[in-house]
């Protein structure tokens, strides 16, 4: 029969390049679990009395296509003007290498974190490399992995200074006066939840206050002055006063390091390294300290070790400071980096090596020397005698400049006293300064470039003599090789290979939702549109990013219930930490500021007490009963012991044990009982879109995990977004910002994050996904993901015991395989079967989380029928290899699950194991094969030899 045009239309629709299994795959499904149609397994599963009476308002779907188009009108909005406002921020150039083989390359974004190091060597060695460039730049030993933006940096900053200060009681953090204004307001944020004072003045009054356990100083002031701060920090040492230092990464090309000044602790922005500004973010933060202070450091280190076989390899040193792991005594929250970025701004140090670092760096210097020596020949005044890109002109018309700049498509730095800023970058050419001399001077300046090249370089001191690097950087070979497109492009294809990523396989990770990134919601976040804009550029500029925001918005309030979304936090930690202020500010705001103990049940993610705690709130754990389930007598005995001081509740749900509870109700309601909130972790929103909301279920405010249920991807451990959903009585209290004000969307409170919208050049990856999907597809979505998750509890579990499971032995989007009775009869661990995975060409699931000893799997909704098939076979056939330790086949210390995985030199070596080398192999056979470069990572000696910068060459065994 001819098919009408609804039907044709449909049939390109993306929901179904979306969704993995066909509609007839789905059937067979269906019958495997024993359920008639995806409405009565749903029914089977989500308790009845929280399912939506219909699908969320977000409209229909519209095709990849219309969907592009519609958001490049939206874009077509912003209006894209030359930006010389500094604070942090500047145009950047980003390699087209870069750009094709890395930005734009799934190999590289949709890795998972690198908590499996084995499958994560190439993005290892590439956060090595930022790690080095960090060091050296920085002058201090040991330098983390990213961190999410520079005023969080320095919030962290603050945090580490007082725990490793010698002066326990004091309760002051000075800031100098020069310090960028949203580096401070992000730090005041985080100084109220923790009980500090911050004080801010001329940085040497920091010597005036006895009570002050920290210091926070910027090399490079926001208005441009360079410091050498050398014998303040050596007097503030000789106090026992730690030294913050906030820094220009380009800047330190030429600036003498500060930890070589005395500095304890040096961060920044690593933006400038080929990253576009794009509204804000997302950028890696750099992060480095002393060597003594190791312990204290907030965020994941990369560290050299060796794996089973004696070779050199890379893994995440010091894990056990996770979260996760140490919970409310973790160092912080931060779960999200930006990893992606980070291996941007390393690869952009690798493609330039030190010499053209030292030539870019050199001429945005030579550039705003000329510019200076120009306004000063004009007889406009400056307010500083040094500076490396940045002047602050004296003006006698502040509003008029500003005027006539934007006359000409320029922004310029508007908010200082009497004066207007202008910061150069790596993008400005001759043609832009003669540009900035007709704005500041007027047509007739009469100024040539090359005159005044001339000048300066006769005499230029505007880099005071003592602040002049004059050690080399970057001499390790990874600096000095690949500056030929040719090796850089096999450079990052070599790393490539080395990681398994979601263009490769199925990433079974349990409570991580590791799903398709399509192609078409990647597309706009490379547009110049987006990309250009600086975060704090004139609102009426960014209109396109005002209305996509806007709609996202919509759209999600829509999918979770709430009355309003603030797009600030730009990680998901980063939203709980928004979340739990809201609720504090909500309760101060009734004067009820006692109310300061939160409700964790047991099995809650590890983000989550660190996060109240870092709100400054105490953890008080509810008990989980033998079904996995929030065991609601110790709930009600712990909330009315709590009594008035209860502030919230913090669940996930459907519950980390991969089941929709079905009380989660009655929890709501008993903690609104006695006062508290509800904060329910979007982690798994995944198994709620169009099926429930956190709002309908009675949650009062949620973080949503943009990078997990709405498909931005997780880059190898960020970027992120993670915005927050509350209801209308807790929307005033969500972060503003007080740098950038636009009425009846930012609020008046303190910001979270650096830019007002987070990392906001991600946010349209959402926008598309949703667009696309619409109301109808986004219902589907979280049904299949259900589907798929109990298809494969179905298909495993007489070989794996599923742990925890619903009404009629359902689980929701994940399923928690318990390996424990394998490993006490056989003594097979989790491990084991982790590592012989990647034998089968597959990423491990989540191990030992929520439990101990098990193995967490979550499928998604994007994984094809076929695909999860030949996962079960190889959890099968690794069942059957057990099966044959057991029986004493094997040896249990030498089969191929304990020394799996099994690299390809290993076929060309000596073999004396009980196994041929065609199972240790290819136990799947040669198609789809991932060759693992490294054997399994001896964690013990990583940890007892901690070696966090890039391999000497003379030990490197790997090919780089």
């Amino acid at each position: 029969m001819t098919q009408t045009l609804s039907q044709l239309e449909h049939d390109g629709a993306f929901v179904e390049r979306h969704i993995g299994p066909f509609v007839s795959q789905q059937q067979h499904m269906l019958s495997v679990v024993g359920a008639t149609s995806l409405d009565a397994l749903i029914g089977q599963i989500v308790p009845a009395d929280i399912q939506l009476p219909g699908p969320p308002a977000v409209g229909e779907a519209v095709t990849e296509h219309e969907a592009l188009a519609e958001l490049k009108a939206i874009a077509g909005r912003n209006q894209r003007y030359k930006s010389y406002i500094g604070m942090g921020y500047s145009a950047a150039l980003v390699p087209p290498v870069i750009l094709r083989n890395l930005l734009e390359n799934p190999g590289w974004y949709t890795a998972y974190t690198p908590y499996q190091p084995e499958v994560s060597q190439g993005r290892l060695e590439a956060l090595l490399n930022f790690q080095q460039v960090t060091q050296e730049l920085t002058g201090l030993a040991l330098a983390s992995a990213s961190l999410l933006d520079e005023a969080t940096a320095a919030a962290e900053a603050m945090a580490m200074a007082k725990r490793i200060s010698k002066r326990k009681q004091a309760d002051r953090y000075f800031v100098a006066d020069d310090v960028h204004p949203q580096t401070l307001d992000v730090v005041r944020t985080r100084a109220e939840t923790f009980g500090f004072e911050v004080v801010v003045g001329k940085a040497e009054e920091a010597l005036k206050d006895d009570a002050v356990f920290g210091v926070l100083l910027q090399q490079a002031g926001t208005t441009g002055e360079l410091h050498d701060y050398s014998e303040l920090m050596a007097a503030l040492k000789a106090r026992n006063v730690v030294s913050c230092v906030a820094a220009d990464m380009m800047a330190l090309v030429l600036l003498t390091a500060p930890g070589q000044q005395g500095a304890d602790i040096v961060f920044g922005s690593a933006q400038r390294f080929g990253v576009p500004m794009g509204y804000g973010g997302p950028h890696a933060a750099f992060f480095a300290c002393r060597d003594e202070y190791k312990r204290a450091m907030p965020g994941r280190i990369i560290g050299v070790s060796r794996d089973t076989a004696g070779n050199t390899a890379l893994r995440m040193a010091m894990q056990t400071r996770e979260q996760h792991i140490r919970r409310e005594k973790a160092n912080s929250n931060i779960c999200t980096s930006q990893v992606l970025l980070a291996n941007i701004a390393g690869m952009y140090a690798v493609y330039h090596g030190p010499e053209g670092l030292k030539r870019i760096a050199g001429r945005i210097h030579r550039l705003t020397d000329i510019l200076a020596a120009g306004l000063m020949q004009c007889g406009l005044p400056l307010r500083h005698q040094s500076w490396f890109d940045t002047l602050t002109i004296e003006v006698a018309d502040k509003d008029a400049v500003l005027s006539r700049a934007l006359s000409f498509g320029i922004n310029l730095r508007g908010d200082l006293t009497g004066a207007v800023g202008v910061t150069l970058d790596e993008a400005t050419t001759r043609e832009d300064v003669l540009t900035l001399f007709a704005v500041l001077s007027g047509d007739d300046h009469g100024l040539d470039i090359e005159a005044l090249d001339r000048a300066v370089s006769q005499r230029s001191d505007s880099i005071p003599a003592t602040l002049r690097r004059h050690d080399a950087i970057l001499s390790h070979p990874v600096f000095n090789r690949y500056h030929s497109e040719t090796e850089m492009m096999r450079y990052l294809h070599r790393l490539a290979r080395k990681d398994l990523a979601l263009d490769q396989s199925m990433i079974p990770l349990g409570s991580c939702t590791m799903k398709l990134n399509a192609t078409a919601e990647m597309l706009p976040i490379t547009w110049p549109e987006f990309a250009e804009l600086h975060p704090f550029c004139p609102p009426e500029q960014a209109l396109g990013y005002r209305q996509m925001i806007e709609q996202l918005s919509g759209w999600l309030a829509q999918l979770t219930g709430y009355d309003a979304i603030c797009m600030q936090p730009n990680s998901g930690a980063q939203g709980e930490y928004a979340g739990l202020l809201a609720i504090r500010r909500y309760h101060e705001s009734r004067n009820e500021a006692e109310r300061t103990i939160c409700l964790i049940p047991s099995s809650a993610h590890g983000t989550n007490p660190a996060s109240a705690q870092m709100a400054g709130m105490h953890v008080v754990v509810v008990a989980c009963d033998k079904q996995g389930n929030i065991d609601l007598r110790d709930l009600r005995e712990k909330a009315q012991a709590a009594d008035e001081q209860l502030s919230c509740i913090m669940v996930t749900y459907p519950s980390t044990h991969g089941v929709y509870e079905e009380t989660i109700r009655e929890v709501c309601q008993i903690v609104h009982q006695y006062g508290g909130q509800v904060y329910l972790d979007g982690a798994n929103m995944n198994a709620q879109v169009g099926i429930t909301t956190p709002g309908y279920i009675g949650a009062d405010v949620s973080h949503l995990n943009l990078h997990k249920t709405f498909c931005i991807p997780h880059g190898g451990g960020g970027p992120g977004m993670g915005p927050i959903g509350v209801k209308a009585h807790l929307a005033p209290f969500v972060p503003g910002h007080r740098v950038v004000k636009i009425d009846g969307v930012l609020t008046e409170q303190g910001a979270v994050s650096a830019a007002p919208f987070g990392s906001a050049s991600i946010l349209p990856i959402s926008w598309m996904y949703i667009r696309m999907m619409g109301a109808e597809g986004l219902k589907q979505a979280s049904q299949m993901a259900i589907l798929n998750a109990n298809y494969i509890a179905t298909r495993l579990r007489q070989a794996y015991p599923v742990l925890y499971t619903g009404r009629d032995g359902r689980v929701a989007h994940e399923c928690i395989l318990d390996i424990r009775p394998l490993k006490e009869s056989t003594g097979i661990s989790e491990m084991d079967i982790a590592k012989r995975l990647i034998d089968y060409g597959f990423h491990a699931p989540t191990m030992s989380f929520p439990v101990a000893g098990t193995l967490m799997v979550e499928p998604t909704e994007s994984e094809s029928l076929v695909e999860l098939d030949r996962f079960i076979e190889a959890m099968l056939a690794i069942r059957a290899e057990i099966d044959r330790v057991a029986q004493g086949e094997w040896p249990l210390d030498d089969n191929p699950l304990v020394n799996a995985p099994h690299t390809q030199a290993e076929l060309v070596a000596d073999w004396t194991h009980p196994y041929s080398r065609e199972l240790a192999v290819f136990p799947a056979g040669s198609d789809h094969k991932y060759w693992p470069s490294v054997k399994r990572l001896d964690d013990v000696y990583g940890d007892r030899h901690l070696f966090c910068s890039c391999v000497p060459i003379a030990d490197d065994t790997s090919s780089r």
